[in-house]
């Protein structure tokens, strides 16, 4: 199989001064006196991408996931090293980016489709089928500046995954806008993948990788560490953004932390997860979340504890909780399951829990899949009649 991108020894080094100035006055005066610092954003960083492959680029903040993406990009030029893509390249890397404020919509489309060398008729001839991608209506003809976030990507997606791409680059677009145009854009994603182009995906969400990619990289402080299955990498991801591993235990926040996690049978199709949590004194401002998977790492369920409306307020020392889960619906088999303690106002990762056998349900039922559906074959001994 060919190779769509290859990325050979690559680092990227950004010069920053330590005494940054404010006036063109200072600037003038400090001319040749200035001290500045090295920052490493990349490590050398040497890979290469299958044409056909979709695959993630998992970090937290600052770990060089979009730097590398502008570079695979040409917005960047790297510091050592060469990058080669095969192919049409469309890329959404900012929310905005190329967009210019004053002008339409209507407008923009045909600028970013000249950045990426699309001759005015051919951009004519794909319009029709952006706006309505990017279900903007009349506001296609609206100065962008008057667009909210949501307008931002809805257009910048629609104009990306439009312009015939052979390789295609997004960062954090697919986590970003309201929940059907982010299935719409997954399902494109989907199609494009069955057509056998590249993609490339830069997220905070391991669930984002789970759905669309097939092989995952990590990155911490510029620095490859992981490469490899979804799954495998989820898991060194969440190891290095949120503490290293102690004895097979994840460091948990100074603050709060899960203390133990209990599975029980409830009767009736239910089962209990009990959740202790320990804190070192009162607090609020955190959710607990419960994740369900089948044994091929896709989501079953997820929930959190905003949307059950239930708050979590932690009192000094442990606090109880319990899931109640309805598991009926499921097929027999075993369901691993991930109870995590959240930030609500950042979204940042506080503790986790990974049950790899957390809900059994024992009941023999026929087909595959996740949910029992209940299916039966009746055999007709007389002809249907149809409608005219």
């Amino acid at each position: 199989m060919s190779q769509a991108i290859v990325v050979d020894d690559v680092s990227k080094i950004f010069r920053i001064a330590t005494d940054p100035v404010q006036s063109l006055k200072e600037r003038l005066v400090a001319v040749g006196r200035r001290h500045f610092t090295n920052f490493t954003a990349l490590a050398p960083l040497t890979f290469s991408i299958d044409q056909g492959e979709t695959v993630g680029i998992l970090g937290h903040n600052g770990s060089g996931k979009s730097t590398l993406l502008k570079c695979i990009a040409g917005i960047l030029r790297p510091t050592t090293g060469t990058i080669a893509v095969r192919g049409r390249l469309a890329s959404l890397l900012e929310l905005g980016a190329g967009f210019h404020p004053e002008l339409s919509g209507r407008e923009n489309v045909y600028i970013n489709a000249a950045f990426l060398g699309i001759s005015r008729k051919e951009i004519g001839s794909l319009l029709d089928d952006i706006i309505d991608f990017a279900e903007l209506g009349q506001f296609i003809d609206e100065p962008v500046k008057h667009y909210s976030s949501g307008m931002y990507v809805r257009l910048g997606f629609a104009v990306a995954v439009n312009l015939d791409p052979d390789v295609l680059l997004v960062d954090e677009v697919l986590a970003v806008g309201d929940e059907a145009f982010a299935k719409k854009c997954i399902g494109r994603v989907k199609q494009f993948q069955s057509e056998g182009r590249t993609i490339l995906v830069v997220t905070h969400s391991s669930d984002i990788v789970r759905q669309v990619c097939n092989r995952a990289i990590v990155l911490d402080h510029g620095q490859l560490i992981a490469d490899g299955k979804p799954a495998d990498a989820i898991t060194i991801f969440r190891e290095h953004l949120h503490g290293t591993l102690i004895d097979d235990t994840p460091h948990r926040s100074a603050r709060v932390h899960l203390d133990e996690v209990r599975v029980l049978d409830h009767g009736d199709d239910q089962v209990r997860l009990e959740v202790e949590v320990m804190a070192v004194e009162p607090t609020d401002g955190v959710m607990l979340s419960v994740e369900v998977t089948d044994k091929g790492n896709r989501l079953v369920y997820r929930v959190d504890s905003s949307q059950l409306g239930m708050p979590v307020h932690l009192d000094e020392g442990s606090t109880q909780f319990a899931f109640d889960l309805n598991v009926s619906p499921l097929l027999g088999g075993t369901y691993p399951c991930t109870i995590r303690l959240i930030e609500a106002e950042t979204g940042r990762l506080l503790d986790w829990h990974d049950l790899q056998t957390g809900v059994n349900v024992t009941r023999s039922t026929a087909g595959e899949g996740v949910a029992d559906l209940g299916a039966a074959l009746l055999r007709r001994t007389h002809p249907v009649d149809h409608p005219a």
